[in-house]
């Protein structure tokens, strides 16, 4: 038989898309056309700090495995921060970048980071992502938003786990979004009915577009609405105009745009990535302010269209507590870090330590503010709603 070998190669341009898609799963952020045109056009590049070194394991010519790691330079657009950790190795002379990180460039979702379908493979490739690290000089491995299966192998392979926490919404089989009201307290819905109903009183109407119903003007128009935000925020976006156009041209059928039109002009837009099973909430921009307008196109249109499609998860991204309003609930998140330096693995352990238990408290607070009515998953029925 022949044995396995693992090799690092530095763009999926080397990888075919159906042997890996085949090992990724059926999560669209994890697809060669997502992952590749994050290279491809310069996104996720050794020139923007973010050098694709997959770590992928063979079996003669047949991908078994990989991870999608990526050797850092600094620590933008991870969504784990760790800035701090970095400081502390400048004041004390030391040397934090570079570092590994496998993750999905730009994008805080869980999703497997261990490509492999047996645990044994996936602990080889981990092991063989810590030697990767040693090899390159490397401060430190950061595996970000691992799906539960993945972090319990990192945490069986002795890597410090962190805790953190998203509000993610569930599809509890809703026949439409009054259904799903519902199910709220009357303070909690009324708000919403409210806030969906000025957004109407503003002549705003929103519409939503999949795969090849985006036309070429309403994706430049979200583009603008991207880079705008961006601006805003005093900040430089990650992504182009290529990387959109080509996810939309490769994996359309995962693309949710939702534009928002007022008196004949596109005024905001958002957009999302989903399969049958799940919903991302990605980007979300405006030219023109309306109130409730930002709720309406990232929280609501994305529970619609959840709805109709019978999709089961929206996971609304990082932070934004707003969101619980809205019946996105806190759901604990993980990553997994190795610190090749002993003192300071051993002062990031308790700090992890420390900030674990803050995060459980803070998702026991939220859990006690829930949004939906105390008997409604009991009931399972609809009430009259005020």
């Amino acid at each position: 038989m022949t044995s396995r070998t693992f090799r690092v190669v530095d763009s999926l341009g080397d990888v075919p898309a159906p042997a890996w898609n085949a090992i990724a799963g059926d999560s669209p952020l994890l697809s060669h056309a997502f992952l590749h045109a994050l290279h491809a056009t310069g996104c996720a590049s050794a020139k923007t700090g973010w050098q694709p070194c997959y770590v992928t394991a063979w079996r003669g010519r047949e991908l078994e495995g990989a991870v999608p790691l990526y050797l850092k330079t600094h620590s933008y657009g991870e969504y784990v921060f760790d800035w701090s950790w970095a400081d502390a190795y400048r004041r004390y002379g030391r040397r934090y970048y570079p570092k590994l990180v496998a993750a999905v460039p730009f994008t805080p979702a869980t999703g497997p980071r261990l490509l492999a379908s047996d645990d044994a493979l996936k602990r080889a490739l981990l092991e063989r992502s810590l030697d990767l690290a040693r090899e390159e000089r490397a401060s430190s491995v950061h595996v970000l938003f691992p799906d539960p299966r993945d972090a319990l192998v990192c945490e069986a392979g002795a890597l410090m786990m962190r805790h953190g926490m998203q509000f993610h919404w569930t599809n509890a089989g809703y026949r439409d979004f009054a259904d799903f009201l519902s199910t709220m307290s009357h303070d909690k819905r009324k708000k919403i009915k409210q806030e969906r109903r000025r957004v109407g009183d503003s002549r705003v109407t929103l519409v939503r577009r999949v795969g090849n119903d985006i036309a070429p003007r309403e994706l430049d128009f979200f583009f603008r609405c991207y880079t705008n935000t961006y601006r805003e925020h005093f900040s430089t976006p990650y992504l182009t105009r290529a990387f959109f156009e080509r996810i939309v041209d490769t994996m359309g059928d995962n693309v949710l745009l939702v534009l928002a039109e007022r008196d004949g002009k596109l005024v905001a837009s958002a957009l999302d990535v989903f399969n049958r099973d799940a919903l991302w909430g990605r980007y979300w921009g405006a030219l023109d302010g309306v109130p409730g307008l930002h709720f309406e196109a990232c929280y609501y249109q994305a529970i619609e269209f959840c709805i109709e499609r019978g999709i089961s998860r929206f996971e609304g991204g990082a932070q934004g507590v707003h969101k619980l309003a809205r019946g996105l609930l806190p759901s604990t998140t993980y990553s997994a870090h190795a610190i090749a330096d002993p003192a300071f693995a051993d002062a990031i352990a308790s700090f992890l330590a420390q900030e674990q238990s803050h995060v459980a408290e803070t998702i026991d607070e939220l859990e006690r503010s829930s949004p939906f009515r105390d008997d409604a998953a009991s009931l399972g029925v609809r009430v009259d709603e005020a």
